[in-house]
């Protein structure tokens, strides 16, 4: 007969935001805007949805100028904007998620 290929069926991520649902994190776009504020939900496409948000902005002209902040609440992230999604407290070292696909390319 013929063989089955089975597909999972909800795709595998690699980035797990779930363990920083309610905590603050920082987020970096494309284009240089930055923003910190409540992790309270994300889907597949990293789409975000952050509360008590600011944005940090910057003088890119003047960096000797202290940074400024704006609040802007509750708000929605598109996923293809989004550059990087740190802890707001702080980097945490992770297990590199290529390492073993690198490896079994060898």
């Amino acid at each position: 007969g013929l063989g089955r290929m089975t597909h999972p069926t909800k795709r595998e991520t690699i980035l797990d935001l779930s363990r920083y649902i309610d905590q603050p994190v920082k987020v970096k776009f494309a284009g240089g805007r930055e923003v910190t504020g409540v992790l309270k939900g994300f889907d597949q496409l990293v789409n975000l949805v952050l509360d008590n948000t600011t944005e940090i902005l910057h003088d890119w002209n003047d960096p000797s100028k202290p940074e400024e902040v704006r609040s802007l609440g509750l708000m929605v992230a598109r996923g293809t904007a989004v550059m990087l999604v740190c802890p707001a407290n702080g980097m945490e070292e992770i297990e590199n998620p290529f390492l073993q696909a690198e490896q079994g390319l060898v």
